[in-house]
């Protein structure tokens, strides 16, 4: 293998032909700062920015009549921005909404479709999950008066990934509910969607994902497999900004349940200000809404959603694909191949991979830090995973480029290891 395998030219060339490099001039990235942090915090686009100044203006000028009057009246929004965002995940419009934040949402979901009775008594998912998805299912556990064995937990097979087999071995008959991600969140591995709905639907299962790793950088159809619920964040790659409010989708064949968890934004509109006891809930999925929206960590959505469905959703995932290929291949060749240590955890394959790199070293904490302080920004999942998120819309191949040789150049020198082994307590 030669040293010019790689070279810079080649991401020069890359970027020459990337069809969505102009995107990158709408967002705020910072000179010197190469951010690979995305699949954490989305960077600041001048569209988000624009919808934020404008909703503080409505604010100033309309004061309470902001709910109705103004450019873009909030009342309204949470319908609005779950119809822009049901084209990303093929879903109807209705079976969409805008609301709370995912474990609240999942809260929301859980406490509508957990209900264990008979044998049927089990929620089933993945110790590899976001903690926050296993706090919520633990806790409907404890309220349901359900021992914690009722929590079946897949964990990773000999490659250190989640099998598909073992979870649909472990659709048993006393299972009710299945609750996976989409994309697991550290490894970056990709979920069959499809053939998990069909597999639980054969055993009378319900079964959900939060998609809050995949929403923004991967289509999906949630309609037409038949997921009877998902769960999001709207901060990652839909780059909405922190804290920025969440979605839920429900499929259409259970529009007929009520909310086990009622607000009253989930009301029928019309009749929400009649203050009526009880809930006259809305027809669709916005009845699973539960109190008033945070407006100012609201509006960004539709500034981000726009920019997104402007890209085109199947051109951001070729070019995620394209972005985590090239990355893998450069931390093969220049660190991985070259001695310096560490190995990939994400799938190689295209069906199975997310829109990140996991790569996994023994100085996982150290080298962060050491990349961090001259301006390259992952992060850190323990106990040694260092995750790369290269984001469509404003990543460079050229940033992909010079991240990984300043890793090489960290790892060959030793530097990194003048920094604590201690993570940060945001990492």
């Amino acid at each position: 293998m030669t040293s010019d395998k790689f070279t810079r030219a080649q991401a020069l060339e890359l970027d020459k032909n990337d069809d969505l490099a102009a995107f990158r001039d709408r967002f705020y990235v910072q000179p010197g700062v190469l951010y690979f942090d995305g699949n954490s915090l989305g960077l600041l686009s001048k569209s988000a920015e624009a919808a934020i100044q404008q909703a503080v203006e409505a604010w100033k000028s309309f004061a309470v009549d902001g709910w109705t009057h103004g450019p873009d009246p909030w009342f309204h929004l949470p319908e609005k921005l779950g119809t822009l965002t049901a084209s990303l995940i093929g879903a109807h419009p209705y079976e969409v909404s805008v609301s709370g934040s995912t474990t609240s949402n999942l809260h929301a979901l859980l406490a509508t479709f957990y209900r264990p009775s008979g044998s049927r008594t089990k929620i089933l998912a993945d110790s590899e999950n976001f903690p926050s998805d296993l706090y919520a299912m633990h806790s409907h556990l404890a309220l349901h008066n359900r021992p914690e064995t009722d929590l079946i937990l897949i964990g990773p097979d000999a490659t250190g990934l989640i099998s598909e087999d073992d979870i649909v071995s472990a659709m048993t008959d006393d299972v009710a509910v299945v609750v996976l991600p989409s994309v697991w969140y550290k490894s970056g591995q990709l979920v069959d969607m499809e053939r998990l709905t069909k597999e639980a639907h054969r055993r009378g299962i319900v079964i959900g994902f939060d998609l809050a790793h995949s929403i923004g950088v991967i289509g999906h159809h949630v309609h037409d497999i038949g997921v009877d619920f998902a769960i999001w964040c709207n901060y990652k790659y839909v780059s909405a900004g922190p804290g920025a409010t969440a979605g839920l989708y429900v499929h259409e064949s259970h529009h007929d349940l009520a909310p086990g968890l009622a607000g009253w934004f989930g009301s029928d509109k019309e009749r929400q200000f009649n203050m009526e006891f009880p809930l006259a809930p809305a027809a669709s999925a916005r009845k699973w809404q539960l109190g008033t929206p945070p407006i100012l960590s609201t509006v960004a959505i539709g500034a981000s959603l726009e920019l997104i469905q402007e890209a085109g959703i199947a051109a951001i995932r070729a070019k995620s694909l394209n972005q985590t290929t090239f990355l893998r291949q450069l931390l093969e060749h220049f660190v991985i191949e070259a001695g310096l240590g560490g190995q990939i955890r994400t799938p190689r394959e295209d069906d199975h991979r997310g829109g990140h790199i996991a790569f996994e070293h023994e100085d996982a904490v150290q080298l962060g830090k050491a990349l961090r302080d001259v301006g390259v920004v992952p992060d850190f999942r323990p106990p040694v995973t260092l995750r790369f998120a290269p984001v469509p819309l404003y990543t460079s191949y050229q940033d992909i480029w010079d991240a990984v040789m300043v890793i090489r150049d960290l790892l060959q020198n030793g530097r990194h290891r003048q920094y604590s082994r201690e993570r940060d307590v945001v990492s």
